[in-house]
């Protein structure tokens, strides 16, 4: 897959270990301009989802491409509106539709809450019968995992949770490396946080190696052993995010950037109140495929 780098999963498939996220990538010709360039440069993995609404372009990108369907990694991602066994049977089929490609690398629940385990058994079944290749959950934390993950009949491959160098998720990677589960970062680059881009710590590395502070941070993750999806609509920042291989940090390096954890993060898949708040926010069914609380 292209010269990046992958990582073995636990059910055996390679996972290339930087892909290109498009959260909040408008279904406007966005998501496919993005998609089609993020491929043209050279990644060959893709993040979306069903609540991203923008499956579609995601799909038509990907064949559009001229590159080889086993050359590319898709992932996309179940809505908790479609949880339970039937729903989530149908939904799979809907996103196939969508992304109009015969399987999907990767597949997860999205937001943890809800008839999980129903949606997993249907996540299962397609897995055997090829439409999935691999599947996963997403935003666990420690409690969540151990409510619902003891439930399945087969282990998640990887969990995609907010993961930066302020908030490395240490207790959840003991329990993932524990079960040979891989970590997914979503917001890798700490959605632009001022604070962490102007650490000192990675300034100096960033002036040290001659690379920006978002490629410092990012090769941080990738020598950690996290799968990462910086999101970007600039073609600039697009391929800048990719250029992490030619440089190595150190053993001390990454100890100095380990050091920066505040173990705190935007969202708290814990809190009170989130899965109403998400149900609310997003109607993934509704035809135009909008946010309902625009």
């Amino acid at each position: 897959m292209s010269n990046i780098p992958t990582i073995k999963l636990n059910d055996g498939n390679e996972i290339p270990t930087i892909g290109f996220g498009t959260f909040q990538i408008p279904n406007d010709g966005s998501t496919y301009k993005a998609v089609k360039q993020a491929l043209e440069f050279g990644y060959r993995h893709i993040d979306t989802a069903v609540a991203y609404f923008n499956e579609a372009e995601v799909g038509n990108a990907v064949n559009d491409s001229g590159i080889s369907r086993d050359q590319i990694w898709i992932t996309s991602k179940l809505w908790l509106q479609d949880f339970g066994y039937d729903s989530a049977k149908k939904a799979i089929d809907v996103s196939l539709k969508k992304l109009n490609l015969d399987y999907i690398d990767l597949y997860l629940i999205h937001q943890p809450y809800g008839d999980v385990p129903g949606a997993w058994r249907a996540m299962e079944e397609a897995k055997k019968e090829g439409k999935i290749r691999s599947i996963g959950v997403s935003n666990m934390t420690p409690k969540i995992w151990d409510n619902f993950v003891p439930q399945f009949s087969t282990m998640p491959s990887v969990n995609q949770v907010e993961f930066n160098p302020y908030f490395q998720q240490r207790t959840l990677r003991e329990i993932l490396d524990k079960n040979n589960v891989k970590m997914e970062a979503w917001a890798p680059l700490g959605q632009g946080d001022q604070k962490l881009l102007n650490d000192p710590v990675i300034t100096k590395l960033s002036e040290k190696y001659n690379k920006d502070v978002g490629q410092i941070i990012l090769r941080f993750e990738n020598q950690d052993g996290v799968i990462v999806f910086p999101k970007s609509v600039h073609s600039s920042r697009i391929k800048s995010n990719l250029d992490i291989f030619d440089f190595e940090l150190t053993n001390d390096e990454m100890s100095q950037i380990k050091s920066l954890d505040k173990n705190k993060g935007m969202h708290d898949p814990d809190a009170s109140g989130v899965q109403e708040m998400l149900l609310s926010s997003f109607d993934v069914h509704a035809l135009d495929g909008v946010r309902r609380n625009k």
